[in-house]
């Protein structure tokens, strides 16, 4: 309890001081004024200083707007179900939260002091266009702190009859902190993409036609999505944190569920987050072609490389882990037939989806070649291959789980082979549609061709859409072919979920230097420029060691955060009078899913 209350005690300094420096923004603005409008900060420059700390800022943001919107769906579930291990769980991730808290707010205050102290005149301009949104924001942080408190410190409380109550807390906690997020989006966004102002750069009207740019919805669109895998994966890593550590296979087993419910969530966020890409991509070139072909054809061309590694380990790890994950399930055998397929479908996506358009070779190779563009894989760094690879992907990872979700139960429907069919025809269809825009890409405009894109994720969407809506209905009280081995699965698992987490956290930042780098030389695009020292772009290699710094330091302080959430918790049966469930695997009672084998998140 003491730790509960030094916890919160920290978290409440550090709220204030944030709100405390928010208030004083006016005063700061006058003084700024007056001063030079760049500083130079000591032995790493004023940029790297603001990227780390902005970077770090962002990532914990995400770590506490992401968990908690996890946190309340598993909550809900566990109350309409009556199952203990899914409030436990909410419970576990709301801790976790809270002790990211006050890291979050203090990296926040930091940052505000840096773009104060070494970047002046940028931080007055962008005041003179936002001051309005300054209280808002500092009113629903305020806001999102108190709900929080309540929601976690009245768990026993708001419990039995009251739980709604308690729910509602947890709902009303996200949404103050997605209008959080939606408040700092503007900011940002109208550095891409300003709006709302006359040809000096003043604002005209009401600050929301400066609110309201062309990237600001993508972006909230875009980071709501991308918070919510991260929440599931950090969920995940620190379930398999915990996992690698356990002693009894009570605890194997309910860290084993732990970490399946954590990649179950972030995996189903993930398969839709590349169309929240492509509406983004699509809006950054309805703004600002030059900016567009800035990020996809200029000299950041080479990152989406990099991007398309990453979101390959990404699909790989996920779909690994199910396979992985179907052995501890009885009646899966019937089904690792398929897995070769699957692994060839994967691996070749993969690999298209890596390929370059221009190879960086040397000019005896380009002679010989006939050019930077190999004659038989140039065809595959175009955009038509790249759409219909990734696009794949998601179709093959759906699959993968749609497998796992039946493995160990079977449909007492005398409809179900029809069913089945019309499953697999669905899939046939979207996987027909999207190869063949692929092909036909090749032969239209590149205008035409961008329209494409979008008829290949209406293909892949309806797909989904239909053959869940089948699946549901039709494994509904289906006959169980046993329980699921929780806590048996391999420990190289554990570790794919940990890299899950990491790679993802890596490419969050990649994708952060990308949405920065594109505006080159400008503070605010076309009406700010960049005049200090730092203003040029750093080339990929410098940002991506930059980024794996940053993404260590990050662990570093989870890895911290996962430690103290465990710290508690030694020595006593149960944590803030929340016992831990004991889950089939252990040599406990079967509850809830355990004595079924069911999973009512699948259900």
């Amino acid at each position: 309890m003491r730790r509960a209350v030094r916890r919160s005690a920290w978290a409440a300094l550090a709220v204030v001081a944030l709100l405390t420096l928010l208030s004083a923004l006016p005063a700061l603005a006058q003084d700024a004024a007056k001063e030079p409008a760049y500083r130079a900060f000591p032995l790493i420059g004023s940029r790297l200083a603001v990227w780390a700390v902005a970077q770090l800022h962002l990532n914990f943001a995400a770590f506490i707007l992401g968990v908690p919107i996890f946190a309340v769906i598993i909550e809900a579930i566990g109350w309409r179900n009556g199952e203990a291990q899914y409030d436990w769980l909410s419970h576990e991730l709301v801790k976790l939260t809270f002790a990211a808290f006050s890291t979050t707010a203090l990296l926040g205050a930091l940052l505000l002091f840096l773009f104060i102290g070494y970047y002046p005149k940028f931080w007055t301009y962008m005041t003179s266009i936002f001051f309005p949104t300054y209280g808002i924001y500092a009113a629903l942080f305020f806001a999102e702190t108190f709900t929080v408190y309540i929601w976690y410190y009245g768990w026993d409380w708001l419990s039995g009859p009251r739980k709604w109550i308690h729910v509602g807390l947890g709902v009303l906690s996200n949404l103050f902190g997605t209008a959080i997020l939606l408040v700092a989006n503007s900011w940002v966004t109208f550095m891409m993409s300003p709006a709302g102002i006359d040809d000096s750069g003043a604002l005209k009207g009401s600050v929301w036609a400066a609110i309201n740019n062309f990237t600001w919805m993508p972006i909230n669109i875009h980071r709501l999505i991308a918070n919510i895998v991260f929440g599931g994966t950090i969920c995940a890593a620190y379930a398999a944190f915990r996992f690698l550590g356990a002693t009894t296979d009570e605890e194997r087993a309910r860290y084993d569920w732990m970490g399946y419910i954590g990649n179950f969530v972030a995996l189903s966020a993930f398969i839709v987050l590349p169309f929240a890409g492509y509406y983004l991509g699509r809006e950054i070139y309805a703004f600002n072609q030059t900016m567009g072909i800035t990020m996809m054809g200029g000299f950041m061309s080479w990152l989406w490389i990099i991007q398309a590694i990453l979101i390959g380990v990404l699909f790989m790890g996920s779909n690994y882990y199910l396979w992985l994950g179907m052995e501890r399930i009885p009646g899966s055998e019937r089904y690792r037939r398929y897995v070769p397929m699957l692994i060839g479908i994967l691996a070749f996506g993969f690999m298209v989806w890596a390929t370059p358009r221009s190879m960086v070779i040397t000019l005896d190779e380009a002679r010989a070649m006939g050019g930077t563009h190999h004659p038989l894989l140039g065809f595959l760094g175009v955009m038509s291959a790249k759409n219909t690879a990734v696009n794949m992907m998601i179709l093959t990872t759906f699959l993968s789980f749609v497998l796992y979700r039946r493995a160990n139960r079977v449909s007492t429907k005398s409809w179900a082979p029809i069913g089945m069919a019309i499953q697999w025809a669905a899939l046939g269809v979207a996987a027909a549609i999207v190869i063949f825009f692929g092909v036909y890409g090749y032969f239209v405009e590149s205008l035409v061709r961008i329209g494409f894109s979008v008829y290949q994720v209406l293909a892949v969407l309806g797909a989904i859409f239909v053959v869940m809506a089948i699946d549901i209905p039709m494994f509904k009280g289906a006959r169980s072919t046993g329980a699921i081995r929780w806590g048996t699965i391999a420990a190289r698992s554990q570790y794919v979920l940990i890299l899950l987490a990491v790679t993802f956290t890596w490419l969050m930042g990649l994708m952060g230097f990308a949405r920065s780098g594109i505006r080159q030389h400008w503070h605010v695009y076309g009406v700010m420029r960049d005049n200090s020292v730092d203003a040029a772009t750093p080339a990929i290699g410098y940002a991506a060691n930059m980024i794996t710094l940053v993404t260590i330091a990050f662990f570093l302080l989870v890895l911290f955060i996962f430690w103290l959430g465990g710290l508690g918790e030694k020595g006593r049966a149960e944590a803030h009078g929340h016992a831990a469930p004991v889950i089939a695997g252990g040599s406990g009672p079967m509850s809830g899913e355990s004595r079924g084998g069911r999973n009512p998140l699948l259900k």
